[in-house]
């Protein structure tokens, strides 16, 4: 279920400058993290794709328009998220994982490029893994490297 009601994307107040703001992808079940999250990215600037809560939801949206980094919780209210993350890969997108339910070494080894902050985790590090994801060209093919 997208808890954002028009089903698009929201724009930021911050803003980053000229031209378009970069939109992040969020996939998160729980509506207040979902929430949370989403404010937090539409203060540093970003445009928010989502939030999703269903791995159905976040591969329709991905395939509509692909963002440019995405902030994925890895249990969703229909299963694991890692076909998503497997299509964000595919297509150079940064993943930011965001889970209190992931093994991070694991979650390292399947995604080396990707970064990690285990729930609860400070705002400030969503931030900086954002502003660094978003600050690098996309290459398909390849996980964002750091």
């Amino acid at each position: 279920m997208a808890y954002n009601k028009q089903g698009g994307d929201r724009q930021g107040g911050g803003g980053t400058g000229p031209g378009p703001a970069a939109r992040i992808l969020i996939m998160e079940d729980e509506f207040i993290v979902a929430m949370d999250l989403s404010g937090m990215v539409e203060n540093l600037g970003f445009a928010v794709a989502g939030p999703f809560a269903t791995l159905a939801e976040g591969l329709s949206a991905v395939h509509r328009s692909p963002p440019d980094a995405a902030i994925l919780d890895v249990q969703l209210a229909d299963g694991e998220v890692f076909p998503l993350a497997d299509e964000l890969v595919r297509l150079g997108v940064p993943i930011i994982f965001h889970s209190g339910h992931a093994d991070g070494r694991l979650l390292h080894n399947r995604y080396p490029g990707a970064r990690s902050a285990s729930k609860p985790c400070p705002s400030d590090l969503i931030a900086r893994y954002l502003r660094e994801a978003t600050a690098a060209p996309r290459r398909a093919g390849t996980a964002e490297r750091h």
